[in-house]
Formats: structure tokens, C-alpha cells, sequence
């Protein structure tokens, strides 16, 4: 599963992956520090923004890969 944050005018930029076989996949510049993330169960990871302010404003999606 994929976390990703697409700022207001901007792209899609990938937060974290996570899969059930490895530990959770930051990418440059996010850390689990401000972005949470839970397993709940094989087919469901919650997310939680920590700290939030003004600079975390963004549409942010998440996404399965069935594979």
C-alpha cells in the first residue's frame, strides 16, 4: 500500500509504502515522526499526520496493489 501528498498546484509526491512482508518505506523528506502509519489488518493502513500545520495542506491519497 502507498501513502501519497499532492500539494495544491503541485504533483503526486509518495510519503511511505508498506507491505505486509517488510517494515514501512519513508521517502526523502517524510519521516514516520510526522507521518504514522498502522496496519490494521492486510487490507486496511491508517495514516495519521502528527504536529499538523499550515505547511501539511494537501489532498493526500492511498493506494493498493493487489500483487
Amino acid at each position: 500500500m502507498f501513502w501519497y501528498q499532492q500539494p495544491p498546484r503541485n504533483g503526486l509526491r509518495l510519503i511511505v509504502s508498506s507491505s505486509t512482508w517488510s517494515q514501512n518505506s519513508y521517502e526523502d523528506g517524510y519521516s514516520e515522526a510526522k507521518f504514522e502509519v498502522n496496519r490494521e489488518n492486510t487490507h486496511s493502513l491508517l495514516m495519521t499526520i502528527k504536529n499538523v500545520t499550515s505547511k501539511d495542506d494537501a489532498t493526500y491519497f492511498c493506494a493498493a496493489n493487489d500483487h
